[in-house]
C-alpha cells in the first residue's frame, strides 16, 4: 500500500507539473502574440503613413499655389519684361520699349512701361508727335542724349538719334543727365541738360545747346559755357524749361549741394545736412541768355531726407502753377514724386499733403523724375525695373490743386 500511494503521488506530481508547463507555455505564447504585430497590422500601418504623407503634400501644394497666385498677378500687371538685346544700335546695354499694348480694362489708370532704361525723362509735343530725352547709360560716351518718339502716348520707338553728338568744351564726354526740349519762337529747339564738368570731380552743371534746324530730333549745338554752374553748392542738375502766359520764359534746376554734403544717404544723411534749393531762372527768348539772378522756389524740408532734385513747372488752365519735384535718395524705395502749388510762378509754393507717386503706388519701386506735358493731361516719369530705371507713360488730370491718374 505504501509503495502504491508513493507510486500514486509521484504520479499527481509529474501531472501537476506538466499542467504548470502547459500553463506557461500558453502564457508565454499569448504574450509574444501581444508584443510583436503581424504582418497584416504592419502593412496597414504602413499604408496609413503612406495615405497621410501624400494628403500633407496635396495640402502643402495647394497653400503654395494660393500664396503664390496673387504675386504671379502682380508681376504680369506690373507690365515689368527681362531686357531684350537692343538692335537701335544705340548701345550695347538693354535700352529697349516695353510691350506698350493697348490696355485692358482692368489696367484703369495703370502707367504703361513705355521705355526700358531711359531714366529722367524729359517731355514735348510738337505737330501730333511725343518726343521724350532721356538720361543716357552710366560712363556711356557713344549717345549722350537719348532720344524716344510715339504718336499714341502708349507705343513709344527708341531712336538712333543722339540729340548731343558734340559736347560743349566745358563738359566731359560722359553722363548726361536729365535733359527738357522746349521750342522758340523763331521754331528751332532748346536743350537744356547736366553735363559732368571737366576738372570738378563728378560735379555736374546745367549747359545748353539749340537745334540746328526745326527738328526736336537735333542735331543739338551746345553752348561754349554752362548755364548754370555754381560751384559752391556742388554745381546744380535737373533743368527744366517753363514758358508762362506772358510770354516769359524760365528755367527750373537744382543746386546739387547734396554732392558737397557730410557722408550718408545721397552723400547728406549726415548733419550739418546741405541745403539742396530748387531754383528758378528768368531767360531771354533766346533760350541761353539768363535775365538777372535765379531765385529759390523750394527746399528741403525734415520728410525729404537728403534733398529734393527734377523740378518742373506747368500751368493749369485755372492759373495754377504746379511744380512737381522728387525727394529722398533716387537708390533708395522711399524715392517719390511729390508737387506744390502757386498762384504765382515764383512762389510761394504749397506743398500737397502726400506724395503723387511712391512706392507701391501701381506696383512701382521708386517712382521719380516726373515730367507733365504743358497742357497738363500726359505725365512721364521713371521707376525701377530689375537693374534699370524704366520710363513709364501715364495720362493725368489736374483739378485745382490735385492731382489724379487717369486712363490713358
Amino acid at each position: 500500500m505504501h509503495a502504491l500511494h508513493s507510486q500514486t503521488s509521484s504520479v499527481d506530481e509529474e501531472s501537476a507539473k506538466d499542467v504548470k508547463d502547459v500553463k506557461d507555455a500558453n502564457s508565454t505564447k499569448e504574450l509574444s502574440t501581444t508584443s510583436v504585430p503581424s504582418e497584416r497590422q504592419t502593412r496597414w500601418t504602413r499604408r496609413r503613413i503612406i495615405f497621410f504623407a501624400g494628403l500633407a503634400f496635396l495640402v502643402s501644394v495647394l497653400v503654395a499655389l494660393i500664396v503664390a497666385l496673387p504675386i504671379v498677378l502682380r508681376r504680369q500687371h506690373r507690365g515689368f519684361q527681362s531686357p531684350i538685346p537692343n538692335d537701335s544700335g544705340i548701345s550695347d546695354d538693354p535700352t529697349n520699349l516695353g510691350n506698350g499694348g493697348p490696355l485692358r480694362p482692368s489696367d484703369l489708370a495703370q502707367p504703361v512701361l513705355a521705355v526700358n532704361n531711359f531714366p529722367d525723362p524729359g517731355l514735348l509735343e510738337y505737330n501730333g508727335t511725343w518726343y521724350a530725352f532721356g538720361t543716357n547709360q552710366k560712363g556711356q560716351k557713344r549717345v549722350h542724349i537719348p532720344i524716344a518718339t510715339s504718336k499714341d502716348f502708349i507705343k513709344w520707338t527708341l531712336m538712333g538719334e543722339d540729340a548731343l553728338p558734340v559736347v560743349g568744351p566745358w563738359e566731359l564726354e560722359i553722363n548726361h543727365w536729365a535733359p527738357d526740349v522746349i521750342r522758340r519762337d523763331d521754331g528751332r529747339f532748346v536743350l537744356y541738360y547736366s553735363g559732368q564738368v571737366k576738372g570738378f570731380g563728378t560735379h555736374h552743371c546745367v549747359g545748353v545747346a539749340v537745334s540746328n534746324g526745326t527738328s526736336p530730333l537735333g542735331p543739338y549745338n551746345p553752348e561754349d559755357q554752362p548755364l548754370a554752374c555754381p560751384r559752391e553748392y556742388g554745381g546744380a542738375i535737373d533743368p527744366s524749361p517753363f514758358r508762362d502766359v506772358d510770354g516769359k520764359l524760365y528755367v527750373t534746376y537744382k543746386s546739387d549741394g547734396n554732392s558737397v554734403g557730410h557722408g550718408g544717404n545721397c552723400n547728406n544723411g549726415i548733419a550739418p545736412l546741405v541745403h539742396t534749393p530748387i531754383m528758378l531762372q528768368e531767360m531771354e527768348n533766346d533760350g541761353v541768355t539768363p535775365v538777372g539772378d535765379p531765385i529759390e522756389i523750394l527746399d528741403i524740408t525734415p520728410s525729404d531726407g537728403p534733398l529734393v532734385e527734377a523740378p518742373r513747372i506747368i500751368r493749369t488752365k485755372e492759373g495754377i502753377y504746379v511744380l512737381t519735384f522728387s525727394s529722398h535718395c533716387d537708390t533708395s524705395p522711399q524715392y517719390d514724386v511729390k508737387y506744390a502749388t502757386s498762384t504765382s510762378v515764383k512762389g510761394p509754393y504749397q506743398r500737397a499733403p502726400k506724395p503723387l507717386l511712391q512706392t507701391g503706388d501701381y506696383n512701382l519701386v521708386s517712382p521719380g523724375g516726373a515730367s507733365i506735358s504743358r497742357d497738363g493731361t500726359k505725365m512721364v516719369f521713371h521707376a525701377n525695373c530689375g537693374i534699370y530705371r524704366c520710363m513709364y507713360a501715364s495720362a493725368v488730370n489736374i483739378t485745382h490743386t490735385t492731382i489724379d491718374f487717369i486712363a490713358l
